[in-house]
């Protein structure tokens, strides 16, 4: 079932960078994920956490916050570098606790630490989540938990 999935998934992303809906070109688009398929079957990369399908109606929300999350790192880097009322730059280096439950979880809010301008994911262990951030006011932000709970709350409750 999971590689169904995966290759319609595939076939519509291949489909959307394309454009194109000439027999010939959608006969190709088949043979590459089809040949995709096979190689990730016979690879055994294809398990319960490579296409999280079930996540998938949840990808607007956590996508929406994470850009309004983005943009609003964005203008603090901007403010900073300028030098813009009186901001400066604090590079810091923390370990917070983290709090997602699995895998995943961990690793989509490392990713969007990560993502956010001004701080970076440097080590993930199972209790702690090791960050560079650009400024003491971006560490003390992680530091509350407030993203882990947004993300946790976005894509893995019901």
């Amino acid at each position: 079932m999971k590689s169904y999935s995966f290759a319609a998934l595939l076939f519509i992303f291949w489909i959307f960078l394309s454009g194109h809906f000439e027999p010939l070109l959608l006969g190709f688009g088949v043979v590459s994920v089809a040949l995709t398929v096979f190689l990730s079957k016979r690879m055994n990369v294809i398990d319960h956490e490579s296409y999280p399908l079930h996540l998938s109606s949840k990808l607007p929300s956590f996508f929406l916050y994470i850009l309004k999350e983005i943009v609003k790192a964005n203008i603090d880097v901007v403010i900073r570098i300028l030098g813009w009322r009186g901001a400066s730059v604090s590079p810091q280096l923390v370990k917070i606790p983290l709090l997602q439950k699995n895998d995943l979880g961990a690793v989509i809010y490392a990713n969007a630490i990560t993502l956010t301008p001004g701080t970076v994911s440097i080590e993930l262990s199972d209790e702690t989540i090791t960050i560079h951030a650009l400024t003491k006011a971006a560490a003390d932000e992680l530091a509350t938990g407030r993203m882990s709970n947004e993300i946790s709350k976005r894509v893995f409750e019901k």
